[in-house]
């Protein structure tokens, strides 16, 4: 289906924009998950600095794979880097919670943000996949 990651083929220019339309929810879920994080990061840090700061470099890591994917430098292996790194959160998020249902609850209730990242997260991992099986080596 895509020829390539990128709209903008033989330019040098530093920014291409995704010729996949997968590629724009790949994009706005990494967003999604970069804002959640780097907003929660200050205010977990008020219980736990060590996680507060993996919140914000985790939000910054995203930030980081948008940049990447907008520019000229982003190959087709680095889908799987993606979809590893959204994967790879998920299961943070359990370790540091526990495994099961109640990761999702805090104080009773339902963690409405962790569950709204985590999904995104999700999404997130699922279009990197999509969009390595279907570019072209």
């Amino acid at each position: 289906m895509a020829a390539e990651s990128t709209a903008v083929s033989g330019s040098d220019s530093l920014v291409s924009f995704p010729s996949h339309p997968i590629g724009y929810v790949a994009i706005l879920a990494a967003l999604v998950t970069a804002v959640i994080h780097l907003v929660l990061g200050p205010r977990v840090m008020g219980f736990s600095q060590t996680l507060g700061i993996l919140f914000i470099l985790n939000g910054l890591g995203f930030l980081g794979g948008v940049v990447l994917f907008l520019s000229r430098y982003w190959r087709r292996e680095l889908y799987l880097v993606a979809a590893g790194y959204a994967l790879v959160t998920i299961l943070a998020f359990f370790a540091f919670q526990g495994f099961g249902v109640d990761a999702f609850y805090n104080r009773g209730g339902l963690n409405q943000m962790a569950v709204t990242a985590k999904a995104i997260e999700l999404v997130l991992a699922v279009c990197a996949g999509y969009l390595y099986t279907n570019t072209p080596p």
